[in-house]
């Protein structure tokens, strides 16, 4: 019995793995004997010793079953997500035959939240909401928003707002806002794109400059850090236009991936305060990554914008299949329904669904 760590989860396994003893570096060294991505935790568990749970915290802890054990691979292969009918713009104005790009899924209370806007001047924005059985609705007409997201508690619907170059906290029943964060060093951000919090407050979000134009504030197109005393930092300028961006699901990693057609994923070992190591390309050779989501058993699903699917990555390291199927650029994915086995996915123009065995994030 061995327990593999990739992408920031732990997971019980039962294999023939050889055993060894640990040793101090065993946290950050690969097996070789698993032929493995780096990242993996080698250290061993006693024979006859009950499997360890999944340590899970945060969101993951709130939403996740009790019990999560190694499962075999929900997506093995490929499978084919299915349009949801009636969430095109047309469904709202037969007239509407502008080109729209749905962003930012997340799930919160009975409904999936996402953000609506064309790629006309300004890139006026709207934040949908739909709710299964239902028709879409507009939450909010006039959000500004393109990655939405939720507070440290999980509770209030967060927003990466392009329209004021800010993180925004939305009310309750979003008719106000007030800004998490406008600035780094006197200069407001270029694109607020994606964003997450963990739960002790600390706040990581990318910031592109794909609705910027040619107010460019800030010289790199960086990744940022905000801790609970509202202090800004850098986490990484080195990445053309950072897109999506995750936390593992027991909060020790942080997954960024963007780089355009050149594109990759990055994981950042979290220390308990929040702050950030070095960066790693733990999956290379991503066309054009978008969004990302978590499930509760640790596999990690992103989106190939133009490739228009989403790669699965297992806790080990290795892609088990993709979900294809969208007839439009792929943006984002998110996890939501009764039981939390529904991918949701936003595209170019509607949204699509494929059910799971597992339970996942609400973002």
């Amino acid at each position: 019995m061995r327990n593999l760590r990739f992408f920031g989860i732990v997971l019980a396994c039962s294999c023939s793995c050889p055993q060894r003893a640990s040793t101090a570096d065993d946290t950050d060294t690969p097996d070789p004997a698993l032929e493995t991505t780096p990242g993996m935790d080698a250290s061993a568990t006693p024979e006859g010793a009950p499997p360890p749970s999944p340590v899970l915290k945060g969101l993951a802890a709130a939403v996740c079953p009790a019990a999560i054990e190694a499962t075999p691979a929900p997506v093995n292969g490929q499978i084919t997500a299915t349009v949801i009918p009636g969430t095109e713009p047309t469904a709202l104005d037969p007239k509407d035959t502008e080109f729209h790009l749905y962003e930012g899924a997340v799930w919160l209370g009975d409904g999936l939240y996402f953000s609506d806007f064309k790629t006309t001047e300004g890139f006026p924005s709207r934040i949908m909401r739909y709710v299964p059985g239902q028709p879409l609705v507009v939450a909010l007409p006039d959000s500004g928003t393109n990655g939405l997201g939720l507070d440290a508690k999980g509770e209030h619907l967060v927003g990466a707002r392009h329209k004021s170059k800010s993180v925004v906290q939305f009310s309750p029943d979003l008719s106000s806002l007030r800004d998490v964060v406008g600035q780094y060093q006197g200069k407001p951000f270029n694109s607020p794109n994606d964003l997450v919090f963990r739960s002790d407050g600390n706040l990581y979000f990318t910031d592109p400059d794909f609705q910027a134009g040619a107010n460019k504030d800030q010289p790199t197109t960086n990744v940022y850090r905000v801790a609970p005393d509202g202090a800004v930092s850098v986490v990484d300028d080195t990445i053309k236009n950072p897109n999506g961006i995750s936390i593992s699901p027991d909060e020790t990693a942080l997954f960024v991936a963007g780089n355009l057609e050149a594109g990759f994923l990055k994981r950042y070992p979290l220390a308990e305060d929040g702050s950030v190591g070095e960066g790693t390309v733990v999956l290379p050779d991503v066309n054009v990554p978008d969004g990302m989501a978590f499930d509760c058993a640790g596999n990690l699903y992103v989106t190939e914008h133009s490739n228009r699917r989403i790669r699965v990555v297992a806790p080990d390291g290795k892609e088990t299949g993709e979900i294809v199927g969208m007839q439009h650029n792929v943006t984002n994915v998110a996890f939501g329904g009764a039981d939390r086995k529904t991918l949701f996915i936003t595209t170019t123009g509607a949204l699509y669904q494929v059910q799971l065995s597992v339970a996942g994030l609400p973002y």
